[in-house]
């Protein structure tokens, strides 16, 4: 693996009496895209939230670059501005365009002029290809055009790692496969990309490693070819026998500790 971008060691988080991540190590090298799968509440959508702090770990350490981000001395705001987000849901502003979606946050955050934001905002919208549609209000675009601008406004700020918490998750099947292929795109391009997702072609065909997680902890770790070919835990081949072929699947109660808090 090359030079660690992301470090994470000995993570755990609780929530009250629900621990979450139960002492989570993991790394993520430079260029290297690292997809997070398991089932719900397991966990992988925290772990994504601890990697910029928008879950404070109850323990351990997190490291983007050089930086330590659980330092309590640690300038947040200057390394958050190296990670990019994409959520579940758009968070796009409604009364903003397009393009004033994408500008906004430049101009406020890295304090760039009007026409450098505007430079910035078309060439990431035409990155995703969307650049016909700067002018157009969130309302009118799709779900998936939605998301593809979410991605461009994150790639707008100039991140040098990406973090993708369910992308797709919210989007009719038929949208998915855009969003998917502007992240295939950002793969290639040599981006570092952390994802939480479910979409199993994706991870086969893209990313570099698999993380299994289930109950907090990480199960497997491993090139996809071992960890969704070949998987060695039983109970890595149950999860994926169940999201693989569903009409398979039996009933099965969650246990109670399993419900509740964040994927």
């Amino acid at each position: 693996m090359s030079r660690p971008e992301i470090r994470v060691r000995a993570l755990h988080k609780s929530f009250g009496a629900d621990e979450v991540l139960r002492g989570i190590d993991l790394e993520v090298g430079r260029g290297e895209v690292v997809c997070v799968i398991g089932p719900s509440g397991s966990g992988k959508s925290t772990l994504l939230r601890c990697v910029n702090l928008l879950e404070e770990p109850t323990r351990g350490q997190v490291f983007v670059g050089d930086a330590e981000l659980t330092d309590p001395d640690v300038d947040i705001d200057a390394v958050r501005r190296r990670i990019g987000m994409v959520f579940q849901q758009f968070n796009l502003f409604p009364h903003l365009t397009v393009a004033e979606n994408l500008t906004l946050p430049q101009r406020r955050v890295l304090r760039r002029d009007k026409a450098e934001a505007a430079r910035v905002a078309a060439r990431n919208l035409a990155r995703v290809g969307l650049s016909e549609k700067a002018d157009a209000y969130p309302a009118a675009l799709s779900g998936g055009q939605q998301q593809r601008v979410a991605i461009a406004r994150a790639l707008a700020m100039g991140p040098e790692v990406m973090l993708f918490d369910e992308p797709t998750s919210a989007l009719d099947p038929e949208l998915v496969g855009d969003v998917l292929a502007v992240m295939r795109m950002l793969a290639d391009e040599g981006m570092t990309m952390m994802v939480v997702t479910h979409e199993m072609t994706f991870a086969r065909e893209v990313a570099d490693r698999v993380v299994f997680m289930d109950g907090g902890v990480i199960v497997e770790d491993g090139t996809p070819d071992q960890v969704i070919g070949a998987p060695r835990h039983a109970r890595t081949r149950h999860f994926l026998s169940r999201l693989l072929d569903p009409a398979t699947a039996a009933v099965r109660k969650e246990p109670p500790d399993r419900v509740g808090h964040g994927d």
